[in-house]
């Protein structure tokens, strides 16, 4: 049988070629058996997004858990992870699991772990689970048919509709609709179209109906996947005022203005801090992945809060979550939570609390951006990914570690960052970080500047100098 490895929050894998059902089963019975040493009477939230036969793997998740002494809520019809989150939490389950390969691309599903606490269940939890799973599946799925179990062992749960509720208690959703603002969204063939055509069944929409293969592209919400929005927008020619874009489980955020410009995570983050602290009167701790920009904390200097910046990925901003009054955590790929909601990544409640900004403020997505630099300096990021054969990939880790990078072309190094990565500095709040996958021979490279040409002229130097 195949080794399953586990990644941030579950695993990942291409459907019928490591993502079997017999798979799925085995992960499964090493959830079961976790759950049983850690709960006396234990049980799990289940749901699927819209992925290829994302029923079938989350019925198959409910037989194993079932036949192990397991109480399961099922999801009905396909939901976002965070409706999975928010229901483990509202349902007082030991453990839920959302049954997504997030933004990764169409042939991949995977099989994710949320803690009891509406969160990512946290890495050592994650490591336990994975140490339990068992070279093959012992338990005879075709034996069970959940039918008999149902109103018992096996609860059927609205996940979609407890998530609705939550959003009517915590937004003014009628400033938002009498607002003016004219309004889209592009589900990227996710989980998140039908709860926001709940919501707003009045705003334009693309991209909102079931499609496995998604059009072959990877559902994360970046730029270069979303250029269809991206262009819809452009030529409603300021009709639409903004348009927010969700990835395949509907956690992370993409969002643009008015004129069909990208408005990346960054900004969502500074906009977020900037509405929770003046308008909203909240405080807390702002905990920042690495790759996040300073501006991130120029802001929380200006409004007095603390600030901490942490290894990339976001179980280790939830894990600091619980621990300690955090306003927001938020990631350079878009995943972003904030205080008032779970502990977790959720593009659509960040979407709603960035039009909301606009409805109460009355000020356009560009006016309240252009707030923002009057605090902190109008900046521009940009990122490339690598593609290079690992040998070079290896070589500019090693020189980065011995310092051998004084100077990238033209731009200076005043100092670095080894958080998680390296982040050269330069003059003007210009800098580069360069970073490793793990997992393939790709290097990532991350720039801020004051304009995007100067950002991709950092990048477009950086990368003479480490390709030698």
């Amino acid at each position: 049988m195949t080794k399953i490895k586990f990644g941030t929050d579950g695993w990942r894998a291409i459907i019928a070629e490591d993502y079997t059902v017999e798979n799925v089963a085995r992960v499964s019975y090493a959830t079961a058996t976790w759950l049983k040493k850690n709960f006396e009477k234990p049980s799990v939230v289940i749901g699927h997004d819209c992925r290829f036969a994302g029923q079938l793997f989350a019925e198959t998740t409910a037989k194993v858990l079932i036949s192990q002494g397991v109480k399961v809520f099922l999801a009905k019809g396909f939901v976002t992870t965070p409706m999975v989150s928010l229901g483990t939490l509202k349902n007082n389950a030991s453990l839920g699991v959302v049954i997504t390969a997030s933004h990764n691309p169409p042939s991949y599903n995977g099989f994710k772990l949320k803690g009891s606490f509406g969160g990512p269940l946290l890495p050592k939890d994650i490591q336990a689970v994975e140490d339990l799973i068992p070279d093959s599946n012992p338990v005879d799925l075709a034996g069970i048919d959940l039918s008999s179990h149902e109103g018992k062992e096996l609860i059927y749960t609205n996940l979609e509709e407890l998530y609705i509720n939550h959003v009517k208690e915590n937004f003014d959703l009628d400033a938002i609709k009498n607002s003016g603002m004219q309004l889209a969204y592009d589900a990227m063939y996710g989980a998140g179209q039908s709860v926001m055509r709940k919501l707003f069944p009045d705003i334009t929409f693309l991209h909102c109906d079931e499609n496995p293969g998604f059009e072959g592209i990877a559902p994360e919400p970046i730029h270069r996947n979303l250029q269809e929005f991206s262009d819809m927008i452009r030529l409603s020619e300021g009709e639409i005022n903004c348009g927010l874009a969700t990835d395949g489980d509907a956690d992370r955020i993409g969002l643009y203005d008015s004129s069909g410009n990208f408005v990346d995570s960054h900004h969502i983050i500074l906009l977020l801090i900037k509405y929770l602290v003046e308008e909203k009167k909240y405080s807390g701790k702002v905990v920042i992945a690495f790759s996040v920009s300073p501006k991130a904390k120029k802001l929380c200097e200006h409004f007095g809060l603390d600030y901490e910046v942490t290894k990339i990925g976001f179980k280790h901003i939830a894990g600091i979550m619980l621990e300690e009054d955090v306003l927001l955590g938020g990631e350079e790929s878009g995943g972003i939570a904030i205080k008032g909601h779970i502990p977790e990544r959720d593009g659509i409640w960040m979407g709603l609390t960035i039009w909301e900004y606009m409805a109460k403020s009355g000020k356009t997505l560009e006016e309240l951006i252009q707030g923002v630099y009057d605090i902190v300096g109008e900046f521009k990021f940009e990122r490339i990914d690598l593609h290079i054969d690992e040998a070079l990939k290896q070589s500019i880790m090693k020189n980065c570690e011995a310092g051998s990078y004084k100077a990238f072309g033209e731009y200076a190094v005043k100092n670095i960052e080894t958080t998680d990565g390296f982040k050269f500095y330069f003059d003007n709040e210009e800098w580069v970080m360069i970073r490793p996958s793990g997992t393939e021979p790709v290097l990532r490279t991350y720039a801020e500047s004051s304009t995007t040409e100067k950002a991709f002229r950092v990048l477009e130097h950086t990368h003479k100098a480490i390709k030698g």
